[in-house]
């Protein structure tokens, strides 16, 4: 999917560069757009190696969504063989999104992802990329469906049949508990999730090869997976049988697919606190595709040898835990295996956690968060402390008043829609870079064919809602387009905002917006608007 240039030097600027018209405070650094392309250095200094990075990309990666998404999947498109050629599609998919998202990071390696981009890509009209960058960090940055797998998990585990309110509780506790380590003991929390994100891949490489072991050694259980049902029929119209073709349905299921390589870019959220950060994007990402693909793929055969297809299908988002219970008895197979997920949902949130503070910390580095002196700063226990509180509240808020029964389906498609928006303004903004800034230096070059993929694929999702399924029902049994008016719905929002506090609020208050760099004592630089008097 790509084509590396052979430099390995920082990506920088060449001389004839254009510099940005930002109103610069005396004796601050210049916090224009353009020197986005200059590696910057988080206040609490680089922390994460080779290895950690990879931790934090894997980790992310490796979630609930393999171990719950499966059976939602199979569910929606009726069949094995379609569930399956699923998988390898959105593998396909997202490997296409990660080569977007690899040329991005290396040509400008600075913490922040998607917001960085955006804004250096779409500069006019003026502060809405970074508008809707921030509604959608509040609104959608959250940390829920992981919380809420943990907690189904462990109760299952400990043979609870929990109430809906039980399963809250113990969801925002974790997510509580996960807060407060990253925010004040930061190292710690960076440790902590680094060993979990290692107990999680021999977790998935353990599920994945304990499908294929059961089969080969245990011939005289009673083992009739979806695979293995009946062996004197014909095993390839089985695999296609009552499959649902319909374009929502697919799209949905994709979203799902999608959901679960979502970490696959989650280092370019934190490259200002990456030692060597291109080499180490580069190195990390692409290995963490291919680790991800290849137990992703064993799991999905492992469920589909040893549990029945109708079990599947009603296993919600506990697929993972009838495979083990019926792999390895009740002892094992119910008790430990499954708290092992749940440790597994844990880690993905501590680091789903550790990117998107940081993400909030760079967009109240810009201006556009209220209080953002106090969001931006690393005080008091030098770290993004704020940046996580800022997380924690929407992620609380979805866990806790919607019901559990049908929300983790229905927080992945919300999830999904929007996301699908910004990746086709990020994938399109990388093709008009190449045309407009060819002077920028670009360490990882995307395969164009590959991008083209992505932005048409893109499209495609986008357009799903206009193509409803035969019972005007979507995967949480109520309207199918729900998922994407309320995405829609967050976009517009955000479009609406940006109305109001930059066009319509200056023109009858008779200033304008202009952007002024501060240092605060802590070494942070931010930008400050302020308002500039017409007269």
């Amino acid at each position: 999917m790509s084509d590396v240039e052979s430099s390995e030097h920082t990506p920088l600027l060449s001389p004839s560069s254009s510099a940005s018209s930002n109103v610069i405070s005396p004796d601050a650094p210049d916090r224009s757009v353009e020197h986005d392309t200059i590696p910057e250095t988080a206040t609490y200094g680089r922390n994460i190696s080779w290895s950690s990075a990879y931790i934090l990309v894997i980790s992310r990666v490796i979630g609930s969504g393999i171990f719950a998404t499966p059976g939602a999947i199979v569910k929606s498109v009726g069949s094995i063989g379609l569930a399956l050629s699923l998988w390898v599609v959105g593998t396909i998919l997202s490997a296409c999104g990660l080569a977007v998202s690899l040329e991005y990071g290396c040509m400008l390696p600075r913490s922040g992802g998607d917001k960085v981009y955006l804004e250096f890509t779409y500069r006019y009209p003026r502060f809405l990329a970074s508008t809707l960058v921030a509604v959608q960090a509040v609104l959608l940055g959250f940390t829920a469906s992981n919380c809420i797998i943990f907690s189904k998990y462990t109760f299952f585990a400990f043979n609870v049949v929990p109430s809906d309110l039980q399963n809250k509780i113990l969801a925002i506790g974790l997510l509580t508990l996960i807060t407060i380590v990253h925010g004040c003991f930061m190292r710690t929390g960076i440790a902590i999730q680094n060993a979990l994100g290692w107990v999680k891949i021999f977790l998935v490489v353990f599920m994945a090869l304990s499908g294929i072991y059961v089969i080969l050694f245990h011939q005289g259980e009673d083992f009739t997976g979806a695979l293995t049902r009946n062996k004197e029929s014909d095993l390839w119209k089985d695999l296609w049988a009552d499959s649902d073709w319909s374009w929502n349905t697919i799209s949905t299921s994709l979203f799902k697919v999608f959901y679960s390589y979502a970490g696959l870019s989650n280092a370019n959220n934190v490259l200002n606190e990456v030692k060597n950060p291109v080499r180490t994007l580069r190195g990390v990402s692409l290995a963490a595709l291919l680790t991800s693909c290849l137990l992703y793929m064993l799991a999905n055969v492992a469920y589909f040898l040893v549990v029945p297809l109708d079990e599947i299908k009603q296993s919600g988002e506990l697929v993972a835990a009838l495979f083990f219970e019926r792999a390895f008895g009740p002892r094992w197979g119910r008790t430990f295996l499954p708290l092992m997920i749940a440790v597994s949902a844990a880690a993905n949130v501590m680091v789903v956690t550790f990117a998107l503070a940081r993400v909030n910390q760079e967009v109240a580095r810009q201006g556009f968060l209220p209080f953002a002196r106090i969001i931006s700063s690393s005080k008091p226990f030098n770290s993004p402390f704020w940046g996580l509180i800022i997380h924690y509240i929407p992620s609380v808020l979805v866990i806790g008043l919607p019901s559990q029964g049908a929300v983790y389906n229905f927080i992945l498609d919300v999830e999904g829609y929007p996301g699908q928006i910004f990746g086709l303004a990020v994938a399109a903004g990388l093709v008009l870079l190449r045309r407009r800034r060819p002077d920028l230096k670009r360490p990882f070059k995307a395969w164009l064919p590959a991008v083209w993929l992505k932005i048409a694929t893109s499209v495609a999702l986008l357009a799903a809602p206009f193509f409803p399924p035969p019972d005007w029902k979507g995967d949480v049994d109520f309207f199918y387009a729900t998922y994407a008016i309320v995405g829609v719905s967050i976009i517009l929002f955000g479009i609406l905002y940006w109305y109001i506090w930059t066009i319509l609020l200056p023109r009858f208050g008779n200033y304008t917006l202009e952007e002024e760099v501060e240092v605060l004592d802590d070494g942070t630089s931010i930008t400050k608007l302020v308002h500039k008097s017409k007269s």
